[in-house]
């Protein structure tokens, strides 16, 4: 599905979007495409329990966040935070690569954010606790750059890809396949 976003407002929409109307598949290991339109509300209007998306029993539900430099991939992150009931600034992990925030939340205890911008491999992630953060079934992660460190990511990986359109709109798309 590809979208596009002219304002921050619109991203927090299409955020709230991915949480509440995509699910896991278990069976074939791929994002079920988005096929309502998006909601008008904003993530304030919704209980945040009411989210579709869920934790993967297998580990960390994994969200890779694909563009390049300024095309939306924090912002994204910032409105599924919201949306997940962050109350704190969330901000780019750039320099400090990971950053944790802790969620009350019926299905997460953790959002996790990554930038691998500056990581060389998987190994760089590896040496940050990621064995430990993937393992765990109650943390969400949202990964910037994931081709970064791709070797060391599952294969259920849920894919955004951001593009930038002009100074006030992005292009979002959501979707499917498997790595």
């Amino acid at each position: 599905m590809k979208i596009i976003s002219k304002s921050l407002g619109e991203t927090e929409k299409i955020a709230k979007e991915f949480l509440t109307k995509s699910c896991h598949s278990r069976e074939n290991g791929n994002l079920d495409s988005i096929t309502e339109r998006l909601n008008t509300r904003a993530c304030e209007d919704d209980k945040k329990e009411d989210f579709v998306i869920q934790e993967n029993k297998d580990g960390a539900t994994v969200v890779g966040l694909y563009g390049d430099l300024g095309s939306g991939k924090t912002a994204f992150t910032q409105a599924a935070a919201k949306c997940l009931g962050v109350k704190e600034a969330v901000t780019s992990p750039t320099f400090v690569i990971e950053k944790i925030y802790k969620l009350d939340h019926k299905n997460f205890e953790h959002l996790i954010h990554i930038d691998a911008y500056r990581l060389g491999s998987g190994d760089e992630l590896l040496h940050l606790g990621w064995e430990e953060i993937a393992k765990n079934p109650k943390n969400i992660i949202f990964i910037e750059w994931p081709e970064r460190v791709s070797e060391i990511l599952p294969e259920d990986i849920k894919k955004i890809y951001f593009t930038f359109v002009d100074a006030s709109s992005r292009k979002i798309e959501i979707v499917g396949e498997k790595r």
